[in-house]
C-alpha cells in the first residue's frame, strides 16, 4: 500500500472523534414548559415526547423537562402559551392551532433551525426532533463536500471523488476530506438514532462509505454526462453534493427503519439532489 494512502488514512481516523461525537449526544438538554392549564402542560408533553414512543424512552425525555410558572434561567428551550410572552429563547406553542402558533412540524423545523449547538443531543433525547436534525446535517455536510470540490481545483477531483479513498490505490487530499465528512455524518446519524456510536461499531456502515457509498459512484458514472450540470467546476461540486446526500439520507433511512437504499431509490435520490448539489456549486463558483 503506497505511503500517501496510508498517510490520508491516518488523516481520516485523527480528524475524527467518535469519543466527542458519542459525548455531545450525551449531553442533556433542558426544556422548560410555561402555560396556564394541565391540559395545555400535558400537550406540550405529547409534543416533545408522544405517547406512542417506549416507556423507557417517555421517561428519559420527561425528565428533560421542566413546568415553570414564570421564565427562568438555564433552559436551552422554553415552550409558551399564547398570551405568556416570548423570551429570548422561546417559542409560541398555540395546542388549538388556531392562533399565530406553528404547526407541530413547523414548530420542530424552526428550533432545529435555531439551536444548531445542541442538535445532536435534542435529536437524541427527543425522537420528535430527529429527522429534522438528521436532514438538516445532511444538507451541511453535502454544501460542505460540494464547496471542498469546487474551490479544489484539481483536476482529478471527479474521478478520484467518485471512486472513493479505500477502493483505489491513489487519492487527493481533498477525497480523504470528502470522505472524512461522510463518515463523520455516519458517526453523527448514529448518535441522533440512540445507536452504538465508533469505528467498530459502525463497521458495516463505514466500510459501505470507503467502498462505494451505498452505489451511488456507478450512478453518478451513468447520469453525469446525461444530466446539464453547467461548465468549469460545477459538475465537480454538484456530483460531491449529490453523492454525500445519498450516503447521508441512506444512514438516516437505515438507522431510522433498519433498511437502506434499493439501487432504484439510489438513482432516484441521487438524482434529484443534482440540481440543489449544481445550486450549491454555483453559489461557491461565483464567490
Amino acid at each position: 500500500m503506497p505511503l500517501s494512502v496510508l498517510k490520508d488514512i491516518r488523516k481520516i481516523i485523527s480528524g475524527l472523534n467518535a469519543h466527542d461525537i458519542r459525548n455531545a449526544a450525551a449531553q442533556e438538554v433542558r426544556i422548560g414548559l410555561l402555560a396556564t392549564s394541565e391540559d395545555v402542560f400535558r400537550d406540550m408533553e405529547d409534543f416533545l415526547v408522544p405517547p406512542h414512543l417506549d416507556h423507557d424512552t417517555r421517561t428519559q425525555s420527561l425528565a428533560m423537562i421542566y413546568r415553570l410558572e414564570q421564565p427562568e434561567k438555564g433552559f436551552d428551550i422554553l415552550l409558551c402559551e399564547p398570551g405568556v410572552g416570548l423570551p429570548r429563547n422561546g417559542y409560541l406553542f398555540d395546542s388549538t392551532g388556531q392562533g399565530s402558533g406553528h404547526t407541530d412540524q413547523a414548530l420542530i423545523e424552526l428550533i432545529v433551525a435555531e439551536n444548531q449547538d445542541i442538535e445532536l443531543p435534542l435529536a437524541h433525547a427527543f425522537p420528535s426532533f430527529r429527522k429534522a436534525v438528521a436532514h438538516r446535517i445532511i444538507a451541511r455536510i453535502s454544501r460542505e463536500n460540494a464547496m471542498l470540490a469546487v474551490v479544489s481545483a484539481l483536476p482529478n477531483v471527479i474521478p478520484s471523488f467518485i471512486e472513493l479513498p479505500w477502493a483505489v490505490g491513489e487519492f487527493a487530499t481533498d477525497t480523504a476530506f470528502l470522505t472524512m465528512n461522510q463518515i463523520r455524518m455516519a458517526l453523527m446519524m448514529a448518535a441522533i438514532y440512540d445507536r452504538p456510536v465508533g469505528y467498530a461499531e459502525q463497521k458495516t456502515s463505514i466500510a459501505a462509505i470507503a467502498a462505494g457509498a451505498f452505489g451511488w459512484r456507478a450512478i453518478a458514472r451513468e447520469l453525469v454526462g446525461k444530466i446539464p450540470l453547467g461548465g468549469g467546476l460545477i459538475p465537480k461540486g454538484a456530483i460531491a453534493y449529490a453523492g454525500t446526500w445519498v450516503v447521508g439520507t441512506g444512514l438516516e433511512k437505515f438507522y431510522r427503519t433498519g433498511k437502506g437504499y434499493t439501487r432504484l431509490e439510489e438513482r432516484a435520490v441521487f438524482k434529484g439532489a443534482l440540481p440543489a448539489g449544481r445550486q450549491a456549486a454555483s453559489e461557491f463558483d461565483e464567490r
